[in-house]
């Protein structure tokens, strides 16, 4: 019978794992300089190719405007993105993919999200997926 107390140390766990799987891949594709934290924000622009404002990203990811600013500053200096002003509200920073970061898409959305899906799910139904699918969502609701 599983331990129900250690359900996080469990999800840790497969972060870490999953996390320690994302930097060998991006190494073996020549992204050194990439993160497993930069992944949320290429995921939002590979949807947003015209660009965000920096805000947007804020709120579709989930973190703190201080830790975004850093992660789009490094993913800048890698040029994989570029800034500019809103043309609407120059208070507002927008954030788009350079061609090299587009470049990225095939590997980072094909390759290696395909290779951490292929593991994480391997010998799960599909109504397996589909409930603990459902069962994380409700834990990630209970934070929020």
């Amino acid at each position: 019978m599983p331990n129900t107390n250690a359900i996080i140390a469990t999800i840790a766990s497969i972060h870490n794992s999953s996390n320690k799987l994302i930097v060998e891949e991006l190494k073996k594709h020549n992204l050194e300089g990439l993160a497993p934290s930069h992944g949320d924000i290429l995921v939002h622009l590979y949807e947003h190719e015209d660009g965000v404002p920096m805000n947007k990203i804020t709120a579709s990811i989930n973190k703190d405007k201080s830790t975004v600013t850093a992660l789009v500053n490094k993913l800048e200096k890698l040029e994989l993105l570029e800034k500019f002003k809103n043309e609407n509200d120059s208070r507002s920073t927008m954030v788009k993919l350079t061609q090299k970061g587009l470049d990225t898409k095939p590997i980072v959305m094909g390759n290696i999200s395909k290779k951490l899906l292929d593991i994480t799910y391997e010998n799960f139904t599909k109504k397996e997926k589909e409930l603990v699918c459902k069962l994380l969502e409700k834990i990630k609701d209970n934070f929020n």
